[in-house]
């Protein structure tokens, strides 16, 4: 009995892990290059794209509006491996304007921000 709940743990681990490096792999297939679009945050502000706070937005002399950044297309400028693991990109807009008309460009989890839905595939 031992030797099967041991062997029903092991399989059920191997699935798990599998099932962790396959979605893995789906996100690391991004690209330089790659357009996004900006989407629709859960919460009121953007967890995942590291857009720069109202104040230094306004220090700067841009407009401190967030709800202007929806629905903008952007595309990947470059692509670093965090120390923890996670994939984190710069990305500007596809237009070639700056956020709030003073950020050329801004950084994002990518995994994390696909996931919530803070940026969409086009």
């Amino acid at each position: 009995m031992r030797q099967i709940m041991l062997a029903l743990m092991f399989v059920m681990t191997t699935v798990m892990v599998k099932a962790q490096t396959s979605s893995d792999v789906e996100f690391q297939k991004v690209e330089v290059g790659d357009v996004f679009e900006i989407g629709r945050p859960e919460a009121p502000t953007y967890k995942h794209i590291d857009f720069p706070r109202a104040n230094f937005i306004i220090k700067k002399g841009g407009i401190a509006n967030y709800k202007t950044v929806e629905g903008n297309k952007v595309v990947v400028t470059s692509i670093k491996e965090a120390k923890d693991g996670t994939l984190q990109v710069k990305i500007k807009r596809a237009d070639g304007r700056k956020f709030f008309n003073t950020h050329a460009t801004v950084s994002a989890d990518i995994q994390s921000a696909l996931q919530s839905g803070e940026l969409s595939t086009l």
